[in-house]
């Protein structure tokens, strides 16, 4: 399914990607379609995502820090079948974020056009932080 939905998000325009969502959606199956959420499912958030230059875009769909967070907490936590307390589930998820805090401190390739990107669409945002 992931490969499917990069084929549809690397689409160079919004037509282009819309009619590759909408061939996703008449060949795929209806577990894969399910397990998109309801407002997924009709695709609407489409044109919103091509509204972006291709930097952005990039950004936004190679770039996705809840899940990589998740991930490892999961990561600690899948040896541990049961925790003697709260206390130490606490710790274990504390441990877990300040171990991928490091990792967040690195720039992400090109940032310095995306950036340049990010100000022109979101310069009444950004601008108080310059």
């Amino acid at each position: 399914m992931a490969k499917d939905l990069r084929f549809i998000y690397e689409a160079a325009t919004e037509e282009e990607g819309s009619e590759r969502w909408r061939s996703f959606r008449k060949n795929g199956t209806n577990a894969t379609l399910m397990s998109l959420s309801p407002g997924r499912r009709t695709g609407g958030e489409i044109s919103t995502f091509f509204k972006y230059p291709p930097e952005i875009r990039k950004l936004i769909y190679t770039t996705n820090p809840i899940e990589s967070l998740h991930r490892q907490i999961k990561k600690v936590s899948k040896n541990k079948s049961s925790f003697p307390n709260e206390q130490a589930l606490i710790k274990l998820v504390y441990l877990a974020v300040e171990a991928a805090a490091k990792k967040w401190t690195m720039r992400h390739r090109d940032w310095a056009m995306i950036y340049s990107q990010l100000m022109i669409f979101f310069e009444d945002r950004l601008g108080k932080y310059v």
